[in-house]
């Protein structure tokens, strides 16, 4: 953490809540367990933090860092809102739960339900990998519901990693940091995010003018649960659009999990995003049905009609 984004003291009050601790930080925000004064509960606060833009005064107030950052400031904390916006309309037992948001300090705030239990990218460490298929089917079983919710409404997450997903006591899924949603205006021409994660985000997020879509998201839950298996983040797919020697999971896992699975991995994970389900809840369906690919899809690699830019 850099003296210039330090962040809220131990103890600091902010509205209702006390904060305890930092738990967590990002390029655009800075997360804390804190104590809800009112219910007696713990809740997580986000706080709207930008590293590049921001630093925090001596009044704990978020300022910028010079005068060509105060622009790009409020436009980022118009985006935060954007994303309380989108997730509090999003009500699914399987994606965090916004309690409410204010400003202080200048800046904004999201408090988030407290999940107790573990994280996704955590688990698959300690295990190293080679979860079972009865746990992978757990685990995204209800996130695919969850995102073909979020689909229907319209939403993009565009950040889906084993790092987004936490497991409550008992193994319940719950998909986490909806930082870079987008709202679609153009199913087909939407502009694509700056978010990416290497081994998760699809070739079209690495373009400004990729074509992102539900499909986008359908790659990356894909490549969340390969890495269930190999115990890491697949080979990027930008990489792969150059030269793809990535081994099909049908062929790299066939003789320890079920055909139908991998087949379906590799599907979402076709680079052609036209190739791909096309929503969350084209995916859910074929590995409900452990369908695996469609007879009508073209097999796993690269596709000579993709135009990624």
């Amino acid at each position: 953490m850099t003296q210039a984004r330090h962040s809220l003291p131990q103890g600091t009050r902010i509205d209702c809540y006390r904060v305890q601790r930092l738990i967590g930080s990002g390029g655009f925000s800075l997360i804390y367990l804190a104590d809800d004064e009112d219910s007696g509960g713990e809740v997580v606060i986000k706080e709207f933090m930008p590293k590049k833009l921001a630093r925090r005064d001596e009044g704990l107030c978020v300022v910028p860092l010079d005068d060509k950052s105060v622009d790009n400031l409020n436009r980022g904390r118009a985006l935060f809102f954007q994303e309380v916006a989108a997730l509090s309309a999003l009500r699914h037992p399987n994606i965090v739960t916004v309690h409410s948001f204010f400003l202080d300090n200048q800046t904004a705030y999201m408090v988030m339900e407290y999940c107790r239990g573990k994280n996704l990218a955590a688990y698959i460490k300690q295990r190293q990998g080679e979860l079972s298929t009865s746990f992978i089917l757990r685990v995204f079983t209800p996130i695919l519901d969850a995102m073909n919710m979020i689909h229907s409404r319209l939403y993009l997450h565009l950040d889906i990693k084993p790092s987004n997903i936490h497991l409550r006591a008992g193994g319940e899924p719950v998909l986490l940091d909806f930082g870079a949603v987008h709202q679609v205006t153009d199913e087909r021409l939407r502009k694509a995010s700056q978010v990416v994660t290497a081994g998760y985000s699809p070739v079209e997020q690495y373009y400004q003018n990729g074509r992102i879509g539900p499909w986008s998201d359908v790659y990356a839950i894909g490549a969340s649960i390969r890495a269930c298996i190999e115990a890491r983040p697949p080979v990027t797919a930008i990489e792969r659009h150059a030269n793809d020697t990535m081994v099909p999971a049908a062929e790299a896992f066939g003789d320890r999990y079920p055909l139908y699975l991998l087949q379906c991995i590799d599907w979402a994970m076709t680079l052609d995003p036209q190739q791909r389900p096309q929503n969350a809840g084209e995916l859910l369906a074929a590995i409900k049905h452990k369908n695996g690919r469609p007879s009508t899809a073209p097999p796993h690699g690269p596709h000579a009609g993709f135009q990624s830019a």
